[in-house]
């Protein structure tokens, strides 16, 4: 991975295909690239909300902790994605955490204002960015509704059907192949139950034949059975 530059890297940046090579180089010049091993933070809340962060290998996890400690992720950054965006909506400080889940990750941070300067003069970036924190908050307005209003099998099995819908591979016959490595605790932290409880679910889904799984998959033999 030491081979290759720095501008292959950001080309793997889902919000700047398409970009012009100009704008590539002058991105280039303006990020900096940094390398988290597993466990480290890369921002903890309260910090000052002025870099944005682009991820290109590993796993990310953005999270809180409630009153009692415990601590609630709230969602998985994969290669490509952005995340720490909410400084470009006026956000002064964080209010989650980004912990490394590998033991190569590694971001690409841009200053917040040099983020607006690139969208004032390019509306298609622009869009992206704004799409993207869109759907970024919608999530976690779902999430939050399925806290008060879904039992908490529900919530398992909606984030299974979540992640094989974003990330399953469709393979022949429709079944859908979702590689993932989470742990039960991950799982448990996203949606807000305890570890016991996952194995319970997935277990049962297991019983019935709707899914088989192990440590890093977990297939979905019809995803419109799974309920």
């Amino acid at each position: 991975m030491n081979n290759f530059t720095k501008l292959w890297w950001l080309e793997k940046i889902h919000l700047f295909e398409g970009l012009s090579e100009q704008e590539m180089q002058k991105i280039e010049e303006r990020s900096t690239m940094k390398t988290k091993g597993k466990g480290t933070h890369i921002y903890f809340p309260n910090e000052p909300s002025k870099v944005i962060f682009f991820l290109k290998n590993g796993r990310v996890k953005i999270g809180s902790y409630s009153n009692d400690g415990k601590e609630v992720i709230k969602g998985i950054m994969h290669p490509g994605d952005m995340f720490g965006e909410l400084g470009l909506v006026g956000q002064d400080t964080r209010k989650d955490f980004a912990i490394a889940m590998d033991d190569d990750v590694r971001v690409c941070t841009m200053n917040v204002e040099e983020i607006l300067e690139m969208m004032r003069g390019n509306a298609e970036l622009s869009l992206k960015i704004t799409a993207t924190i869109g759907d970024r908050l919608a999530k976690v307005e779902r999430k939050f509704e399925s806290l008060i209003f879904k039992d908490a099998r529900t919530r398992i099995v909606d984030l299974v059907k979540e992640m094989a819908t974003d990330r399953g591979k469709v393979l022949a016959g429709g079944a859908v192949l979702l590689e993932h490595s989470l742990t039960h605790q991950d799982i448990a932290s996203l949606t807000a139950t305890s570890r016991q409880t996952v194995t319970t679910v997935l277990n049962e889904l297991k019983e019935l034949e709707l899914i088989n799984f192990d440590r890093k998959t977990i297939l979905i033999h019809e995803m419109n059975k799974l309920k």
